[in-house]
């Protein structure tokens, strides 16, 4: 009996020294978490904080080791097979993280098919790409990668496999991820928690809106009349407060693609082709079927040659414009409206000719100069351009 009493004793006591021990650990893991400074991005004036922190992915949240990785790898050209081409050559900060380019260039200097676009304001896409082929930053992040004309790895295992080694990444991702290995959807949560932080806002435009009369000029006051009014151009370049970012985020054929193009020859041909993700991606770049747009990912005859509404802020430092680079300036992608687009079986409802006169246009070209971030603006100025030059060793 003693000798039952004494196990009993000792089972016990065991118990309670683990419960302590566990309650000690829980404890310093509540201090520890309390005291961990929380990773805040400055949300600029003009953008909606609470839209920001409603589209933080809850599988992703925000943090600084996150946003540090995610900056490294989006710099590297070790993600491209030939080491030349990282996320930043066609994603430039010298540029307002756009390409001055008229389509987007990647390794052995091979030409896509589609401009590319600022990543700035991107995380409030409802969906990435002209075409919208990827639902979030993460997805998107992974395509140009193993696309043969952008990065030209042969597959995610092969670019999973050269981050392992190289050796400075495995404490970054040690830090970012604890507790899990280095995998693309890892590398992939690191570059979109860095596109995160890639914010453009308080541009003399936003201090007009909130009662600053004197912000922009008497031309540029002018053409806000213009773009709320006569040139339509908030029929699809939408604002408000709730989402000022000069975009509906839909998808229009306005006749961009309609140029020497047989649409129902190509939508045959895609039906055939394309099925998944990753063959989509590839069609997107290939000139001809590129031109199908949105169609690329419905397989829907009203997408044929529709593109999502770019957001215009920064727009004066992101030319040329439209899906394809056609329009070298603001002015030419005004006077491309003006006329009511390109003809075409599938042109979107709303075109058709405005009847702009020239200081009209010039009035426009003024009040989109207004959506140009200070603060970015001064990036670009002081940031040198992006460089093929191979990475060394």
């Amino acid at each position: 009996m003693r000798s039952q009493a004494k196990i009993k004793i000792f089972a016990a006591s065991i118990f309670l020294s683990a419960a302590f021990l566990f309650a000690l650990d829980s404890n310093e893991g509540r201090v520890a978490a309390a005291e961990a400074p929380k990773f805040e991005v400055k949300v600029p004036k003009g953008l909606p904080a609470d839209l920001f922190e409603q589209l933080i992915p809850k599988d992703n949240p925000i943090t600084a080791e996150k946003v540090a990785l995610g900056e490294k790898l989006f710099f590297d050209k070790r993600l491209s097979v030939d080491k030349t081409v990282s996320c930043a050559t066609c994603h430039d900060p010298a540029t307002a993280f756009a390409e001055s380019n008229m389509v987007g260039i990647g390794i052995e200097m091979k030409k896509g098919a589609r401009n590319s676009p600022t990543i700035l304001n991107a995380m409030f896409n409802e969906a990435q790409f002209w075409d919208g082929r990827a639902p979030s930053l993460e997805e998107q992040s992974k395509l140009p990668i193993i696309n043969p004309i952008e990065m030209g790895m042969k597959d995610h295992t092969i670019v999973v496999q050269r981050v392992r080694e190289a050796k400075e990444y495995a404490p970054l991702f040690a830090a970012a991820f604890p507790n899990q290995p280095i995998t693309i959807d890892t590398i992939a949560k690191a570059i979109a928690s860095f596109e995160r932080t890639l914010l453009s806002g308080d541009a003399p435009f936003d201090r007009f809106i909130a009662g600053d009369q004197n912000a922009i000029s008497q031309s540029a006051k002018r053409g806000w009349e213009l773009f709320n009014g006569k040139a339509r151009c908030i029929s699809c370049h939408a604002f408000n407060p709730s989402s000022p970012f000069f975009s509906d985020f839909k998808f229009h054929n306005i006749g961009v693609a309609a140029k020497n193009v047989n649409f129902n020859q190509l939508a045959r041909r895609a039906r055939q082709i394309a099925n998944d993700p990753k063959a989509i991606d590839e069609l997107a770049l290939q000139e001809g079927f590129s031109e199908l747009g949105r169609y690329l990912v419905t397989k829907q005859l009203k997408d044929i040659g529709a593109f999502k509404t770019s957001m215009l802020r920064d727009i004066e430092l992101t030319a040329p414009y439209m899906h394809n680079g056609s329009e070298k300036t603001l002015l030419d992608v005004i006077k491309f409206y003006d006329k009511g687009g390109e003809a075409n079986p599938n042109l979107d409802g709303g075109m058709r000719p405005l009847k702009l006169t020239d200081p009209e246009m010039e009035d426009l070209v003024e009040f989109l100069k207004t959506l140009t971030s200070d603060s970015i603006r001064e990036r670009a100025k002081n940031t040198k351009a992006q460089t093929r030059a191979p990475f060394p060793g």
